[in-house]
């Protein structure tokens, strides 16, 4: 299926490995133009070289979205090298899942804050152009309690939910769409399960025996679900809370 994202632009935060950088060869492979960012530059780079080796076309940025200038500098040359964003997925996290006043504050200021700023640099040229769409990258977190001291996690992922909520009735008038990409827990290399696999097998154990298959997600999966949410064969989406978990969570919406 052509999902009409040829030459669009989108830019990419937490890109570099594991569901953003997913989500940017997925976007790739359907013709879109990309702007990656992620804050390590190394990965950043290997990413870009990879996508490109592809025949995508890529401005890889380094930037922190938890730092307003940062944020501002990445859009402004995002727009300098393609003249326009027209998808933009906020996906990047500070991963703070520990109960404490730092993980609170982490969390608020990369996962819901970073959002923020990123929308609001975005918005101005999505209202003048009369469309454009924005995927906040959520998590099952958000809509289920699980016996864990991740609050502040817990508590921003929520926001991101109800923050996609309110863009979508606000911002539907000016043409613009916006969702919240709820994925659950999701191995690759290098990643936080791939750790707990090693170092707390029980606690892995736990979590994947809580997935009816038996078994954790892949970036892959994830990523098919985010590059047709963002494209217009999803135009009639809006305002929703998409879950990509295998029937993990067991809320029900």
């Amino acid at each position: 299926m052509d999902l009409n994202l040829t030459g669009k632009v989108a830019l990419v935060t937490g890109a570099s490995r594991g569901i953003g950088r997913a989500i940017a060869e997925g976007l790739a492979a359907e013709g879109a133009r990309l702007v990656i960012a992620a804050r390590g530059a190394e990965a950043l780079d290997e990413a870009k070289r990879a996508l490109e080796a592809t025949g995508a076309e890529v401005l890889a940025i380094p930037s922190d979205v938890g730092d307003d200038a940062s944020v501002d500098a990445l859009v402004a040359k995002a727009c300098e090298r393609f003249g326009t964003i027209d998808i933009l997925i906020s996906n990047a996290s500070a991963l703070a899942v520990t109960g404490d006043r730092a993980s609170w504050e982490a969390s608020l200021n990369v996962d819901v804050m970073g959002a923020v700023r990123l929308v609001e640099a975005v918005l101005p040229m999505m209202r003048a152009a009369r469309g454009g769409v924005i995927l906040l990258v959520s998590s099952i977190s958000g809509i289920e309690a699980y016996p864990m001291p991740d609050f502040g996690y817990t508590a921003g992922k929520a926001a991101l939910n109800a923050y996609a909520k309110k863009l979508a009735v606000v911002e539907g008038s000016h043409g613009i769409r916006a969702n919240a990409l709820l994925p659950g827990s999701t191995e690759f290399p290098g990643g936080s399960w791939e750790k707990m696999r090693a170092h707390q097998p029980e606690i892995y154990e736990m979590v994947r025996q809580s997935v009816p298959s038996g078994r954790l997600g892949t970036p892959q999966e994830v990523a098919d679900a985010a590059v047709w949410l963002v494209s217009p064969r999803a135009g009639w989406i809006n305002g929703a809370a998409l879950v990509v978990d295998g029937g993990q969570s067991k809320a029900i919406p």
